[in-house]
């Protein structure tokens, strides 16, 4: 029988990724090979040495499953709160290597595993959008994110591996999930982004959002480039012209309550 993975000692109880991580991935593997066409650019980006965060965009919940199927290392997910509230998905989620976030409280506990975490070596997975958005309110148009995840690289001197993830938004009804791979999915994964030392501060924290910010906008415009089967999307010339800097940063401040200082 496989060693139980090690418990973690954050609150609340949660659990690094290990056997129940891989079995869990082996059926959706399965069901992605008879029923989608996935299309991927990158991914050997994924297979960096010791621990990373792999930062995602957001446009379907579907989207952690997607990257868990297609990336091969085991990938510790930040999970919101409220997804912990249903006893089989808190079941999930815990023996699957996640830990949660509240959004509307103290992240402090969050970001503390978060850093343990990677310097333990894992892959952690985070949506520095921080929900499921979409159209013109996403990081691929110009939109604005999350301080977290630069608040983590930064303090973990780990580095941030950005994913575009496109069509899983589509998966809604029935007809993609059919034998015949009649469902598409696109993941197009774009070069590790160095942790910045600035990040610590809110003014470098600020400046290292707006480069993951410009560095999704780029890699959204380059899978479009290199999927020539990508279905038109209107939202791309409205907002062509948007940059992150148009946008006002302290608008989104990262987690509900970011310290000044981290003790890891």
């Amino acid at each position: 029988m496989p060693p139980k993975p090690a418990r973690s000692d954050a609150y609340p109880w949660s659990q690094k990724p290990g056997w129940f991580h891989a079995l869990a991935a082996i059926p959706w593997r399965l069901i992605f090979w008879f029923t989608m066409r996935i299309r991927t650019h990158g991914v050997e980006h994924t297979r960096v040495d010791g621990g990373a965060l792999i930062a995602v965009s957001h446009l379907s919940h579907l989207d952690p499953i997607v990257v868990s199927a297609v990336v091969r290392r085991k990938i510790s997910w930040v999970s919101r709160k409220e997804f912990y509230q249903q006893w089989f998905m808190r079941f999930v989620l815990q023996h699957g290597g996640a830990f949660q976030v509240d959004r509307r409280g103290n992240a402090l506990p969050t970001i503390r595993e978060g850093l343990k975490r990677l310097k333990s070596g894992e892959m952690v997975g985070i949506f520095p959008e921080g929900e499921v958005v979409g159209g013109a309110e996403s990081v691929l148009y110009g939109a604005a994110i999350k301080r977290g995840v630069c608040l983590l690289s930064a303090h973990s001197g780990r580095p941030i591996i950005p994913v575009v993830v496109l069509g899983a938004n589509r998966l809604a009804h029935l007809e993609p999930w059919l034998p015949a791979k009649r469902g598409r999915l696109w993941l197009y994964v774009g070069e590790p982004i160095p942790a910045r030392e600035s990040g610590k501060g809110r003014h470098g924290r600020a400046a290292f959002a707006r480069e993951i910010e410009r560095t999704f906008v780029r890699l959204h415009a380059e899978a479009r480039h290199h999927f020539t089967d990508l279905p038109a999307c209107p939202h791309l010339l409205e907002n062509a012209k948007l940059t992150p800097t148009d946008r006002n940063p302290s608008a989104n401040p990262g987690f509900p309550i970011l310290p000044t200082h981290i003790e890891p």
